[in-house]
Parts: C-alpha cells; structure tokens; sequence
C-alpha cells in the first residue's frame, strides 16, 4: 500500500467499526479520510485497526502522516519511528521519517532517510521523488530538491509535472533563465499545466516583461489559482492593458475568486494592506507607468475592438468581402482587416514602428519575441505565413 500523499481511493467508506475488517481495509478507509482532509477521523480509524494489528506496518504509517497533517510533529515522528522497527526499509517510513525530521531542524539525518531510498532502488517511484523533493522544496533545501525532481524526470522525461518542479527549483536558486526555459518546456509537454503556466507568468512580471506575463497568466482559470498574487496581478494587467473598469463584468470571476482565497479582512489585516500598500507605492507607480506605456502602444494605431458575437461597420456583408482581404484580431481583442501585408503594415503601426524598422525586420523582431514568448517558431518568408505562424502560437486569431 502506498503512501497517504500519494494514494487517492475512490471506494465509499464504511465508517461503522466492525472486527472483521483486515489491516488492508483499515489503511484503505484511513486513505479515503485523510484524502477528504479528515485527520482526525483517518486517525480513529487507524488506531482501531492497530488494536486488532499491531504490527502492520501500513497503519503505523498512516499514524505518521495524519499527525503530520495535523502538524503534530513530535508524534508523527514517534508512529514513523515505530513503523521502521517494523520495516526499515519501507519508502513511505523512509519518505514520512525524512519529513518530520526537516521540521525539527535535523537536516543532515532527514537527507540521510531520503537517500536510503535511493540506495534501495525507488528512483522509478516517481511520485515518492516527487514527494521527496517537495518536502525539501518546502523546507529551503533548493538545490537537494532539485535532484529529487532531476532524478524523477530521467525515469519519465515526458512528466510535465517533474519538469515544472525543476523550473520552480532553479527559479528560487536565481537561475530566471533557466526556470523559464524549463517551465517552457513543461508546458509543452502539458499546456494545460496550469501551475507551470501561472508560476511562469509570475516569473515574467516580476521581470517587467507584462505581455509575457499577461499571455501566460490570461490562460489559467480563477479555479487554477490557489495563491492570492496571480489573480491581483491578472487583474491589474486586464485593467491597463484592456482598459477594464472596476466592476466589469470579465473581472468578477477573478474577484469571487479573491474572496475565496481571501476571506474578509479583520481590523489588524486593514491596517497592514494599508501599511504595506503604503510602503510599495514608489515601485508601484514605477510599473504602473510601464503598465501603461505597453497598454498605449494598443491604441496608437486606429482599428476596431470586437466583442465576442459582435460585428463591426467595416464588416462586410457576407459574401461580399474585397477580394483576397482578411481580417484578424489580436489578443485584446482588436480587429485589422486588409490583405496580408496590408495586415503586416498595420501591426507594425500598432507596435509604434511605421517609421522605424522595416518590413522583414519587423517581422524578424516580432517572431523572435513570440517564440519567447510562446516556445513556438513563427516563419517570417512573408506576410501570409508570418501572420498565420503567429495565429498557430496563439498570439492573434485569424478571422477570415
């Protein structure tokens, strides 16, 4: 059976107390309850069974990971201790004992209970590196981290998830660069990995670099979001970007999600949001000033902004459109319309650059920041399959 981090069972549960269930049973009801985060019931669960088996090693573990759960530390110590008498070299022991010892500060014994299971064989087990390596992420221990996460990749180099933790890892050692390439290449393993995607939008921000942000933070869900920052700043970058007023209806799923996260705010927490936004506001106005530069680089340009459902007057009557014109939309929502290099000639005004670069460097610039941007390459032979390699890496939709 393995461990309570890693198992979820989808079995309904029969919480009535009967002396004829087996070890087994136990510690599987015990999983669903603890999945459920119901601790304290995973645990009468668990100390009925050991009543009945006191040896069975599984029980014991479970012990450890419920009062783990319930940060009683000291005790899942004691239940992690008592199973390794029983079994010194079960992984999940091994992986539980490794944990609460990081909680006591004893760095060296808890690497020395994690590397046992290497030297035990369990480098496939992906989700015990896993496991492993979270609890060090955890606890500050970077760089031990990532070689629990490296060793998971090389035994399931197409696990996103295994990839992703190795972006975070390099990311809090400072290597910004290397964090993205990989959070980049998690994602293209799974683009629907909305951590990578929301961690690698944060990432961007923090750079200055707002589209990127913006792209990657835009395609995660109010749900995705489990942490208050991605969403403040989602919604900050709509607002200045798209030109979003309070209230709108496109930010309400964001701020329902905020108050979920969030709660409501006491006195104390009042005082300090004031304090703190007081503090920030020089290097807020700082990026707010560039918030609204790249926001106005949207509007030098004239063209249409195009509500889902909603046409234009410069819509033509269907069937009546001008021979080989087109129309796209970018990510805001705006509308260009004319052949594909008349297309062209408008996005480079869009950008601020009809006096500047020209066609083809333009071209070569903008296909160069959407591959960073998006990890995909966008040809630049012509119009045509530079505007359609940009609609391919999702930086605009080609309507017609």
């Amino acid at each position: 059976m393995v461990q309570y981090k890693r198992l979820v069972i989808s079995e309904g549960v029969n919480r009535m107390p009967t002396p004829f269930l087996s070890s087994e049973e136990y510690d599987e009801r015990a999983h669903q309850l603890y999945n459920e985060g119901q601790y304290d019931e995973a645990l009468d669960v668990l100390r009925e069974g050991l009543t009945l088996y006191p040896n069975a090693v599984e029980l014991h573990i479970g012990v450890g990971y419920a009062y783990h759960a319930r940060e009683e530390f000291a005790w899942a110590r004691r239940s992690f201790e008592e199973a390794l008498v029983l079994d010194p070299d079960h992984e999940d022991a091994l992986a539980g004992f490794g944990e609460t010892l990081l909680k006591f500060g004893q760095q060296a014994a808890a690497i020395k209970s994690f590397r046992r299971t290497l030297e035990l064989g369990y480098q496939d087990d992906i989700e015990l590196m896993l496991q492993i390596g979270r609890a060090l992420f955890r606890e500050g221990f970077i760089e031990e981290s990532k070689e629990f996460f490296e060793i998971a990749s090389q035994q399931s180099p197409d696990a996103a998830e295994a990839v992703s933790c190795i972006g975070y890892a390099e990311h809090r050692m400072g290597n910004d660069d290397g964090a993205i390439a990989t959070l980049r290449r998690a994602l293209q393993l799974d683009p629907d990995h909305a951590e990578a995607r929301i961690y690698l939008g944060n990432i961007f921000y923090d750079r200055g670099d707002y589209e990127a942000a913006l792209y990657h933070l835009d395609r995660s869900t109010p749900d995705d979001h489990w942490d208050e920052l991605g969403i403040w700043r989602l919604i900050e970058l709509k607002k200045m970007v798209y030109r979003l007023r309070d209230g709108d209806p496109e930010l309400k799923p964001w701020e329902e999600r905020l108050k979920d996260l969030g709660g409501e705010l006491d006195d104390i927490d009042e005082m300090l949001a004031e304090i703190e936004a007081k503090a920030a506001d020089a290097a807020q106005n700082e990026a707010r000033g560039q918030l609204e530069l790249f926001g106005a680089l949207l509007n030098t340009f004239t063209v249409t902004k195009v509500e889902p459902g909603e046409t234009t007057a410069t819509d033509e009557p269907e069937g009546q459109s001008a021979p080989n014109s087109h129309r796209i939309t970018l990510r805001d929502g705006y509308a260009l319309d004319g052949t594909w290099e008349e297309i062209l000639e408008k996005m480079r005004a869009v950008n601020g650059e009809s006096h500047g670069n020209s066609i083809a460097e333009f071209m070569a610039s903008e296909a160069q920041r959407g591959q960073d941007l998006t990890g995909v390459p966008i040809p630049t032979e012509n119009a045509e399959s530079f505007i359609k390699g940009s609609a391919t890496a999702g930086l605009l939709r080609i309507v017609r």
